[in-house]
């Protein structure tokens, strides 16, 4: 199965980008999608707003003329714009839910079209812990992430018969660009809160990605695999 076209939505940084180095080395032909900032140099990238139904579609046609049909996709695009509810803003609302969850759903609604022809396919979407624990201040994240758990599950029902399979990963506290810039202080607390005592590393996200497309996986679908060191055992 090696070799295959993968596209990765948000690839150009963070898990998005461990999971294109994780998969490249694989043997997989990976395209990543980035919004503003390029993915470095020798990463195959295309741009593309998931929010833009027009960018979506040109992009899924770039990849499709220049290395074929997408048989992988990891739906990794997201954003955050936290805060307390009942002072979010309705564009503060609307964008993380517009991109977290909307966006995705259109990645995925392109992506499933040409592999129900074919009668393969692999898809991932990448939730967080945040979807099944809620997370104060994030409300319009963890609603977003949770919806899908249930565009996931669904879509896995609904194309199983295809050969074609949809889980979700749910990460926990990790490493990347965004944790990073956090106080010290508050990157100590969140890390005491988690059973194992440490934030995970991108590439342990990617490692269960590269295990949910490949060969042996291809009797698991509709599951939610959390790579979050245990703290959102329960939910």
């Amino acid at each position: 199965m090696a070799g295959r076209t993968t596209l990765i939505s948000g690839g150009n940084r963070g898990i998005g980008l461990s999971t294109v180095r994780a998969l490249s080395e694989a043997g997989e032909t990976v395209v990543a999608t980035y919004r503003k900032d390029p993915a470095p140099d020798g990463c195959r990238a295309v741009r593309c707003d998931i929010t833009d139904p027009e960018q979506v579609e040109r992009a899924f046609k770039e990849v499709e003329e220049e290395f074929g049909p997408v048989e992988v996709l990891v739906a990794n695009a997201g954003i955050t714009r936290d805060g307390l509810l009942v002072t979010m803003s309705d564009e503060d609302l609307g964008a993380v839910v517009e991109t977290n969850l909307l966006g995705t759903a259109r990645v995925v609604r392109r992506a499933l079209r040409g592999m129900i022809r074919r009668r393969h396919g692999r898809v991932v979407l990448i939730s967080s812990v945040s979807g099944l624990s809620g997370a104060a201040g994030q409300a319009n994240y963890a609603a977003a992430k949770a919806g899908l758990i249930g565009l996931g599950r669904s879509l896995a029902r609904e194309v199983a018969g295809r050969d074609i399979t949809v889980n979700i990963v749910a990460p926990g506290w990790i490493d990347t660009d965004m944790t990073t810039a956090l106080p010290e202080r508050t990157r100590r607390e969140a890390a005491g809160q988690v059973p194992m005592r440490r934030f995970g590393r991108p590439e342990e996200v990617a490692a269960a990605v590269r295990f949910l497309t490949s060969r042996e996986a291809g009797y698991i679908t509709g599951a939610v695999v959390p790579v979050d060191g245990g703290i959102g055992m329960g939910h």
